[in-house]
């Protein structure tokens, strides 16, 4: 840390070089002039990936394979909301079954995921460790359970999907192969488990000590009759936003930004910041968990609506129970769909999808040509919709605590970062830090 005075004032520079614990690399910087915070900025410089442009010319049947590339953490999002645009495009229905059968290979995402941020990369904040390996040393029963729960869901991904990273069963249409009642009750005996610990999980995390900090932004996330809104749904808000997948284009703008390559999302009636993921999901959609999931976020204290993104942690756990319980429904009720996927002819057509990844709503949009082949692709995931509104926690956070310790402030910005488990890989890329006061 560097320090001097000018006029009078104290300036600061803390630089942190690359910021530990979150998909992918950049920089942050925050400008502080005397008491106030002036500028805040997440510099995203690592090149774009150019999915969509990779994906011009394809065929509509890669679309899953190719983006499932875009993250190892979430690859089942994106396979999924390519499927649901795709067949949008080509106008096809697939049955009940087949519906099903994603949403309990998405549960199996949702578990992994989260276990992941919750345990390897959130926990450590909040217990004051640098990592999960030091966290270890005197938590191994944390860590150990967590590990556990991820493993249950890696197990469920690789059962319906094929394999835990990048699935390579799910097709357009369905699935090219349907699993056997009796795999699926295997994994069903690992879900048993997990939901035990997950139970023990939202109670070990309401007794975490979450700073005093709320937020404001419009909490938007997908809505669906009956159900905890997953793999489909209207995009729904707070603020009465209501519309079906193909308003999207519409409704969401994309900008570019100087500080980043990644594209920063708003909604084109409002300037304002809005969020997605866990917080808007259990906010808007919370009463439509299951009662054991419900009942341990009360139990736990979890307000609703919450808008403290450092409960986000709590809600991930609240997320894995009721992903677990919703599992072990699909798996006692399930039927293998025969056959495992529709017919699917290419034709010309324009079709969209979202659907909740672990981190918030993900759109994908295509146009296709007579042969079914790709002209136009557009892909946002949730940290590109979310850049923003972590720019404004980040802002309104460090502005209420600049009397902190150098230390502990650049602690506590890196955590508020962390809150939202941005996945830069999708987004493009993230983060060092570096706080400037003057």
């Amino acid at each position: 840390m560097s320090e001097r005075r000018i006029e009078g004032r104290v300036t600061r520079r803390v630089s942190v070089e690359a910021l530990a614990r979150v998909e992918g690399e950049g920089a942050m910087t925050l400008e502080v002039d005397g008491d106030r915070v002036t500028g805040v900025e997440l510099r995203i410089y690592e090149p774009p990936r150019f999915f969509e442009a990779l994906l011009r010319g394809r065929a509509f049947g890669e679309a899953p394979d190719i983006t499932a590339r875009i993250c190892g953490i979430c690859p089942v999002a994106y396979q999924t909301s390519a499927v649901l645009a795709m067949e949008d495009a080509l106008g096809v229905g697939v049955p009940e079954p087949v519906r099903r059968l994603r949403r309990l290979l998405y549960c199996g995402e949702w578990i992994e995921s989260h276990s992941l941020h919750v345990y390897l990369l959130h926990a450590p904040d909040f217990l004051g460790y640098e990592g999960m390996v030091d966290m270890a040393r005197d938590h191994a029963a944390v860590v150990q359970r967590g590990l556990r729960i991820k493993r249950a869901g890696n197990a469920l991904v690789t059962a319906v999907g094929g394999r835990e990273i990048h699935p390579i069963n799910v097709r357009v249409g369905g699935f090219y192969r349907a699993p056997s009642p009796a795999r699926l009750r295997e994994v069903a005996e690992e879900l048993e488990t997990a939901r035990e610990e997950a139970l023990d999980a939202v109670a070990w995390a309401g007794r975490l000590a979450f700073p005093a900090f709320e937020h404001h932004h419009e909490h938007v996330a997908l809505s669906a009759p009956g159900e905890y809104a997953i793999e489909g749904g209207r995009l729904v808000s707070d603020h009465g936003l209501d519309i079906a997948p193909d308003e999207f284009e519409d409704a969401v703008v994309e900008e570019h930004v100087a500080h980043s390559t990644a594209l920063h999302a708003r909604l084109r009636a409002r300037p304002e910041p809005y969020l997605t993921g866990p917080l808007a999901r259990w906010s808007l959609n919370g009463d439509r968990l299951a009662p054991v999931a419900r009942e341990a976020a009360a139990a736990a204290g979890l307000p609703r609506p919450c808008r403290n993104p450092f409960q986000s942690i709590l809600v991930r756990c609240v997320e894995i129970l009721y992903a677990c319980d919703e599992a072990l429904r699909l798996i006692a009720a399930y039927e293998p769909p025969d056959p495992p996927a529709a017919d699917v002819a290419p034709r010309a057509g324009v079709g969209h999808g979202i659907t909740e990844a672990p981190r918030g709503a993900l759109y994908h949009g295509y146009r296709l040509d007579d042969d079914g082949l790709i002209v136009n692709a557009r892909i946002v995931p949730p940290t590109s919709q979310n850049q923003r509104a972590i720019e404004a926690d980040l802002r309104a956070f460090a502005s209420a605590s600049l009397e902190l310790p150098h230390e502990e402030l650049t602690r506590s910005c890196e955590q508020a970062i962390r809150n939202h488990d941005p996945c830069i890989s999708c987004a493009t890329h993230f983060l060092d830090l570096t706080v400037r006061t003057r």
